[in-house]
């Protein structure tokens, strides 16, 4: 499920509980288009229907699927995620102590099981069979900003989701992950 969620000042709008937030894989920003990319979006808008294509077949679907649920995921970066995500529970155990009185909930285990699912993901857009820390790294802020309840000190002190995340991650190392000979590029139909 692709949704979008509308500015909460906006007529109609509520907040969701974080039980149901925390069900989502990822919270992508995107800003407005430009100029020209908003010209093509009315135009296709104003265009008459196109006819609907089919791109792929349910059983190549489910092929590709099977094969990101085979990318390669190293220990070490499991436990990376771990760590990057268990630091907005506890930001004194990467030495950010200061950061705690800004978040009054930090990021769910499910945090960091998506974290890795999109990092598989993402791996496999790349064409590897086998996920860097730069994956992780990548997908993290998508991740994880909409998981964390911040303290009204943090809006206060306009200090919003990704600029608390990068200060508590910086503190933390990627680990050191080389692919084997055994991991080749994923080779696709």
């Amino acid at each position: 499920v692709i949704a979008t969620q509308n500015p909460i000042e906006s007529e109609g709008t509520y907040p969701l509980p974080e039980a149901q937030v925390d069900r989502f894989m990822l919270k992508v920003l995107v800003g407005y288009p430009t100029p020209n990319e908003e010209f093509v979006i009315v135009e296709r808008m104003i265009a008459a229907m196109p006819t609907i294509q089919t791109v792929i077949q349910p059983d190549q679907l489910l092929a590709l699927q099977q094969e990101v649920d085979r990318v390669y995921v190293d220990p070490a970066l499991i436990e990376y995620a771990v760590k990057l995500v268990s630091a907005t529970r506890n930001p004194e155990s990467v030495g950010e102590r200061d950061l705690a009185s800004y978040i009054l909930f930090g990021a769910s285990p499910r945090a960091s099981i998506n974290l890795i699912l999109a990092a598989r993901a993402l791996a496999f857009i790349r064409d590897r069979n086998y996920v860097l820390p730069q994956d992780v790294r990548d997908l993290a802020p998508d991740v994880v900003r909409h998981r964390l309840v911040l303290s009204y000190e943090a809006l206060a002190d306009n200090v919003g989701p990704d600029t608390l995340l990068k200060r508590l991650w910086t503190t933390i190392p990627a680990p050191e992950v080389s692919p084997s000979e055994q991991r080749q590029p994923v080779t696709r139909a």
